[in-house]
């Protein structure tokens, strides 16, 4: 029997890339109900056509909600009765939280906050909230928001009671909504070049399934105030950029450099050398688990950690890094290319 079986499930954000992912991997199975919640009317509806005609047998089992993690009302509206939370509500623009910094703070913190507080106050189960890597030695708006999400959720474990809270944090989702495959795809159907950042910037890559198999991970094997990090392989954006040209007819001596944008780093971390110094390896994934000592720090004073100056950081660079061969099977196995390649038109 599935832990899931007779379950309601509740996505924040869910008309997203990820939330589309857990529909299509949950809807068939004995998950009792899910719930979509978010504050895009439009969204919704495509969604709800989508599965009707892809799905008609068990499209009944998604119920959509109207509402914003920024206002706590609407949220406990749609929390009760919910068994488990996925949050994945999130501004995750870089440049666009660099220039709107209060946004991010609006919907990626005080969010967060008031998710947490009403999965709490309506008895969830569990919740698990996504993060990214570039809460890891943040230094733009969205990385740092995200870090105080983490915290947050830290935080709320402590005093949550029958509520488990995890984080997963991740590195780039290829061709999620708003990621930089889908509009090199468009580029090169218009026959432009494509546009690259910086050739030689590092970054984790993994596909939706990989996400939600994380987020499972966690939420089989994490207990509360953990931190979950996939052991994902890297790419530069030049391989990246070269295998999706290849696979759809670019021309690689034509791509353009741009330039990095706002808030970018040319290498991303998933687990800080501070982190790694108490990070539990679980095989393909590391577990940080929750500081839980008290205020109390004098009693603690014998407890120093001496591996900390000895353990690395686990980033972009230092990963396994794919080469073009290895980044152009990766990408064309993503059911979105193998859609694109196909002439099928893809939802997210």
């Amino acid at each position: 029997m599935s832990v899931f079986k007779d379950k309601v499930l509740l996505i924040t954000g869910g008309t997203g890339s990820f939330g589309n992912a857990v529909l299509n991997r949950f809807l068939r199975t004995d998950i009792g109900e899910i719930r979509i919640f978010s504050r895009d009317e439009k969204k919704q509806d495509d969604m709800r056509h989508d599965f009707q005609a892809r799905m008609p047998e068990v499209a009944n089992k998604i119920k959509f909600y109207i509402g914003d993690v920024r206002n706590k009302s609407t949220l406990k509206y749609a929390m009760k009765g919910v068994d488990y939370v996925f949050h994945a509500a999130a501004l995750k623009q870089v440049p666009s939280c660099e220039f709107f910094p209060m946004e991010a703070v609006k919907t990626n913190v005080m969010g967060t906050d008031n998710t947490l507080d009403a999965a709490i106050d309506a008895g969830v189960k569990c919740v698990i909230c996504l993060s990214t890597d570039k809460a890891a030695y943040p230094i733009n708006a969205m990385g740092i928001t995200k870090a105080i999400e983490e915290k947050i959720a830290v935080a709320k474990s402590r005093l949550s009671g029958d509520t488990k809270i995890c984080c997963t944090r991740y590195g780039n989702v290829m061709c999620s909504r708003g990621s930089v495959i889908p509009l090199w795809i468009d580029q090169i159907r218009k026959g432009n070049p494509i546009t690259l950042t910086e050739p030689n910037m590092t970054r984790f890559i993994m596909s939706l399934e990989e996400a939600v198999d994380l987020v499972l991970f966690a939420f089989e094997h994490g207990k509360n105030g953990d931190i979950m990090v996939q052991k994902a392989p890297a790419c530069t954006m030049q391989t990246q950029a070269e295998a999706v040209c290849e696979l759809f007819g670019g021309k690689k001596e034509e791509i353009k450099i741009i330039g990095i944008r706002h808030g970018e780093k040319m290498y991303e971390t998933l687990l800080t050398k501070e982190e790694a110094a108490k990070a539990i390896d679980m095989g393909n994934f590391y577990a940080v688990p929750a500081d839980n000592r008290d205020l109390n720090y004098d009693k603690y004073f014998k407890e120093g950690d001496v591996k900390r100056a000895t353990i690395e950081e686990f980033n972009s660079n230092n990963t396994y890094r794919l080469n073009l061969e290895e980044t152009k099977a990766k990408i064309a196995s993503l059911t979105y290319i193998q859609n694109e390649l196909n002439g099928i038109p893809n939802l997210v």
